[in-house]
């Protein structure tokens, strides 16, 4: 007659399952809030003109928020919002051609809108910043260089917060072509470059 075969377990294994069961899983990143300052919020860019000069200009009205992780230096995503109808040249002709059909068109889209989605560190200050850029309706994938300048607490009260709060710096350099998204205006003659360098600079505060 054939007889059933007992395995027998070693006293340690019981143990061990109820140990690994136990254990808390690996740590998230903890994702924070931070809000730009938007009287330290520089959203800055160049742009060839017929090849004599760039001209330099910047967009004075923008908000936005960003979600960050200091710790373990991850992003969670985020939006700048910048508003097209506060472009400046220090030239109010220059300007309002801007604003116009050929170029921002800022009746029809009042804002161009900026999402950071990803950080690929390349340094312990910085990487390549990818994310998404909304322009004239159309949203393209934008790859810019980023350097964490600081993140600690303000010298000076910030907010409300006595002694100041804690605070994120950040500037961010790259270039895009505006005809990715459809504004040819003076391409054809070489009037104005396609290439448009950006720059953004950016401290904003956790809450």
């Amino acid at each position: 007659m054939n007889r059933a075969r007992v395995m027998s377990v070693h006293p340690a294994i019981p143990l061990l399952l109820a140990v690994l069961l136990t254990v808390p899983p690996l740590a998230q990143a903890k994702m924070e809030r931070w809000e730009l300052d938007d009287s330290h919020f520089a959203v800055g860019f160049m742009v060839d003109h017929i090849g004599f000069a760039r001209v330099l200009g910047m967009f004075l009205e923008a908000e936005g928020h960003v979600f960050f992780d200091p710790e373990n230096r991850e992003l969670g995503g985020g939006e700048f919002v910048i508003h097209t109808a506060s472009v400046f040249t220090n030239h109010e002709k220059r300007d309002d051609h801007l604003r116009g059909t050929d170029f921002l068109d800022v009746e029809e889209f009042p804002r161009m809108v900026f999402r950071p989605m990803r950080l690929d560190w390349v340094n312990e200050r910085g990487g390549r910043l990818m994310g998404e850029l909304e322009l004239l309706g159309v949203s393209r994938p934008v790859t810019l260089d980023f350097t964490l300048n600081k993140v600690g607490r303000y010298p000076f009260p910030l907010g409300g917060l006595l002694g100041g709060g804690p605070v994120l710096g950040m500037s961010l350099r790259g270039t895009i072509r505006r005809s990715d998204w459809g504004m040819e205006y003076g391409l054809d003659r070489g009037l104005v470059g396609d290439d448009i360098e950006l720059l953004l600079e950016f401290e904003a505060q956790r809450r």
